[in-house]
C-alpha cells in the first residue's frame, strides 16, 4: 500500500511536467500532421510499411537497408490508421512524448522538477531542429535507449540482473530501427557488467551474463532473420541488412564537412556548458549518474560517426544524452541559474521559425497534391509512374504501379549505391526505361552525386519519347513530371504488383 501511495503521489508530482511537455511537443511537430512530403526517407518507409499490410516485404519485394522492425511501426501505423502521413506522424508524436518524458525522468536523478522539465523541452527541440520532426528513424529509437538507461541506473535494485536483461531486449529492439545504434548497446552492456563486478559478480558470473546480454540483444534480429531463412529469402535478408553496408562508397566528404562546424554548434555548447558547470559551478549528485550520462553521449557520438557517410540529422540522436550533460547548468539551485535564459532563447528561437515552417509545410503539400493530380489520369495499375528523382510519396497519392523494386529515387540515382544494391544500377535503369514508364518525375537539382551512366540514358529518353509536364517547387527544388508522348501505346511490363488506390 505504501509502494501504491508512493507512485500515486510521484505520478500527481509528473502530471504538470508531462502535459506542459505534450504541448511542446504538439508545438514542434503539430505543423507537419498530414504533410506527405516533410521529410524523405520516411517516404519511403512509409512506402514499404504499407506495402507490408498486403503481404509484401521488405528487402524482397521492396529493396532497402534499414532494419525490418522500422518498416514494421510504420506498417503497424497504416494498419491501424490508414495510408496517410498522419499515421506516422502520429506515431511519431507518441514516441517523441515518450522520449521526453524519459528524459526527464531520467534528469530528475540530478535535479529538480522544473530543471529536468527544462532538460526534456531542450531535448525535444534539438531532435526537431536536427529534422526529425515528423518521422526519421532517430525519433523510433530514442525511447528504447531511454528504456535502457533508466532501467540500469538503479543499480542497487535487488532484480539489477533481471532489469539488465530487459534493458538487453530493449537494445535489441533499437538495433532493428537503426543498426548504428550498436555502439550505445555496447556501452550500456559494459555498464551493466561493471555494475555486476561491482555487485560481487566473478569471472565466470560475469562472462555467463554477458553471454546472456548480447543474446538478449541479438534475440529480435535473430528472430527476423528466422524469418527471412524460413521464408527462403535469408540471403536478401543478409545481404540488405548487413553486407550493403560495407559495399556503399562514401561520400565526398566522409563524415566530417568543414561546416558541419555550424550545424552542430547547438550541441557542443549544451554538452560544454553542462562540463563547464559540473566542474568549475557545481558538482552534480550522484556524480556517477552525470558520468554515464557523458559516457552515453560519447557513444551515441559514436553511432553518428559509424556510417560512411554522415548527415546532420544523424545528430538527433545527441538529443537527449547532451540535454542530460547540460543538466547541471539547468539546475535551478545551481551559482548560474542560467535555465530560465536558455530556456527562453530556445522557445523564442523556435517561436520565430514556426509560422515560416508552417507556410514551408503547406506549400510543399500544395505542389505534392497539385503533381500527383496531374500526374493520376496517366497512370494505371499497368502504365507506371517512375521516379527518378522526386518524391516517393506519389506512388500512394497517384495509386500507380511501380516499375523496380527500388523504389526509394537515391537508390538508382546516387553514384555512392552502384556498388551496394546487389544489381547493377545502369542495367537496371536501362530495364525500367525499357517497360516505357507512362510518367516520369525528375528534379533540377540532384540530391547526391548522380551515376552519370544512368543519368544519361534517362535524359535521352526524356529527350525523345516525354513531353514536359507541370513542375512544382519543393525542398528548394523544382520536381518536374515528364508524361510519355505515345498514349496509344500499350500498356507496359512491370515486375510489381499494382499499387491499390
Amino acid at each position: 500500500m505504501a509502494f501504491a501511495d508512493t507512485w500515486r503521489a510521484t505520478w500527481r508530482g509528473d502530471a504538470v511536467p508531462l502535459a506542459l511537455l505534450l504541448l511542446m511537443v504538439l508545438a514542434t511537430r503539430a505543423i507537419w500532421f498530414g504533410d506527405p512530403v516533410a521529410d524523405f526517407d520516411e517516404q519511403l518507409y512509409s512506402f514499404i510499411g504499407w506495402r507490408m499490410t498486403y503481404g509484401e516485404l521488405p528487402f524482397v519485394d521492396w529493396w532497402d537497408r534499414k532494419p525490418f522492425g522500422l518498416f514494421a511501426i510504420f506498417a503497424a501505423a497504416h494498419a491501424v490508421m490508414g495510408p496517410g502521413p498522419l499515421a506516422y506522424q502520429l506515431v511519431g508524436a507518441i514516441f517523441a512524448l515518450a522520449s521526453a518524458f524519459l528524459t526527464y525522468r531520467l534528469a530528475r536523478l540530478l535535479a529538480s522538477r522544473s530543471s529536468a522539465t527544462i532538460a526534456a523541452a531542450i531535448q525535444t527541440m534539438v531532435m526537431c531542429a536536427y529534422a526529425s520532426y515528423s518521422a526519421q528513424s532517430e525519433v523510433f529509437f530514442l525511447p528504447l535507449l531511454l528504456g535502457m538507461a533508466l532501467l540500469l541506473l538503479d543499480t542497487s535494485h535487488p532484480r539489477f540482473t533481471a532489469r539488465s536483461m530487459i534493458a538487453m531486449l530493449l537494445g535489441g529492439l533499437a538495433l532493428q530501427v537503426k543498426y548504428t545504434v550498436l555502439p550505445q548497446c555496447v556501452f550500456f552492456g559494459m555498464w551493466a557488467l561493471w555494475i555486476e563486478y561491482r555487485r560481487g559478480a566473478r569471472l565466470p558470473q560475469l562472462a555467463g551474463r554477458a553471454l546472456m546480454f548480447a543474446l538478449a540483444g541479438l534475440a529480435p534480429t535473430l528472430a527476423v532473420g528466422l524469418f527471412y531463412a524460413l521464408a527462403g529469402h535469408l540471403d536478401a535478408f543478409l545481404y540488405a541488412n548487413f553486407l550493403s553496408f560495407f559495399e556503399r562508397d562514401p561520400g565526398p566528404e566522409g563524415r566530417w564537412a568543414s561546416e558541419d562546424w555550424i550545424g552542430t554548434s547547438p550541441l557542443l555548447m549544451l554538452a560544454a556548458c553542462g562540463v563547464y558547470a559540473a566542474f568549475r559551478m557545481k558538482r552534480p549528485e550522484p556524480m556517477t549518474v552525470w558520468l554515464f550520462f557523458v559516457g552515453w553521449s560519447l557513444a551515441a557520438l559514436a553511432s553518428v560517426f559509424l556510417p560512411r557517410e554522415v548527415y546532420l540529422y544523424y545528430y538527433a540522436a545527441l538529443s537527449a544524452p547532451m540535454a542530460l550533460v547540460a543538466v547541471p547548468i539547468l539546475e535551478r539551485t545551481g551559482p548560474l541559474r542560467a535555465y530560465p535564459g536558455v530556456v527562453l532563447t530556445l522557445s523564442l528561437a523556435l517561436l520565430l521559425q514556426l509560422p515560416q515552417r508552417a507556410r514551408d509545410s503547406q506549400n510543399e503539400r500544395q505542389a505534392a497534391l497539385v503533381l500527383s493530380e496531374a500526374i493520376t489520369p496517366h497512370v494505371s495499375a499497368t502504365d507506371c509512374l517512375w521516379l527518378w528523382d522526386g518524391p516517393t510519396a506519389l506512388y500512394r497519392m497517384t495509386g500507380s504501379c511501380v516499375p523496380t523494386r527500388f523504389v526509394y529515387p537515391d537508390h538508382l540515382n546516387n553514384a555512392l549505391e552502384d556498388d551496394a544494391l546487389g544489381i547493377d544500377q545502369a542495367e537496371e535503369v536501362a530495364r525500367v526505361l525499357a517497360t516505357r514508364p507512362a510518367v516520369i518525375v525528375t528534379a533540377d537539382e540532384p540530391m547526391t552525386l548522380q551515376n552519370e551512366r544512368a543519368e544519361f540514358m534517362v535524359e535521352t529518353a526524356l529527350a525523345s519519347d516525354y513531353r514536359r509536364g507541370p513542375d512544382v517547387g519543393m525542398h528548394g527544388r523544382r520536381i518536374t513530371a515528364w508524361f510519355r508522348q505515345d498514349p496509344a501505346a500499350g500498356p507496359a511490363t512491370t515486375t510489381t504488383a499494382p499499387i491499390p488506390r
